[in-house]
């Protein structure tokens, strides 16, 4: 059996990068979702060992000291995000294409890790305002984390020349259907 293989979305927060990979998973094409971990609070609608696997700050690291991580990154002070290497080499050896909704860091240390094994997306808001438009209409972020957002996510789009593809998400049914052909001609490669 064929190993599967890497699909990175990665983009700042508000992007629409989660609306776009639950998209790709309602298709059929053999995709399994990298459930991530991390050690920040789970928001009211967020499942343990489906959205994330959520950690204390003290699990997570001493999982970084056990090296069971394939990535992680501390995005925020004490707020942890990584990937379970054993969950994506499970997923991998059963030949399934395992779906990343990922940080935009991390997504690049993953394309570092499987190099043509991954095919990394980054998802670029239209622009700034529309970025913050779309962070306030969530209703889930304080005023001080939608200021934090906004700075790093400036940081984050200087790294969109990194990434395999960039998929300006400035209307939905058209990014999904851009999604959609870049995924498949990959996975078909």
């Amino acid at each position: 059996m064929r190993k599967g293989k890497i699909i990175i979305f990665s983009a700042p927060s508000g992007s629409g990068k989660t609306t776009i990979v639950k998209h790709l998973l309602s298709l059929d094409i053999g995709l399994s979702f990298s459930i991530s971990a991390t050690s920040r609070e789970p928001r009211d609608y967020e499942k343990e060992g489906k959205d994330y696997f959520f950690l204390s700050p003290e699990e997570f690291k001493r999982k970084i000291a056990q090296e069971e991580f394939l990535e992680y990154e501390e995005v925020y002070k004490d707020q942890f995000y990584g990937t379970l290497r054993s969950e994506v080499e499970k997923m991998r050896k059963s030949g399934k294409h395992v779906l990343f909704d990922i940080d935009v860091v991390g997504g690049l240390n993953l394309k570092h890790t499987f190099h043509d094994d991954a095919l990394a997306v980054f998802v670029q808001p239209p622009s700034l305002k529309t970025l913050e438009e779309r962070l306030r209409g969530r209703g889930t972020d304080s005023e001080a984390q939608i200021q934090t957002r906004l700075a790093k996510a400036r940081k984050e789009l200087e790294y969109a020349p990194d990434f395999d593809e960039i998929l300006v998400n400035n209307q939905l049914e058209k990014s999904l259907s851009k999604a959609e052909d870049m995924v498949q001609k990959f996975i078909n490669f």
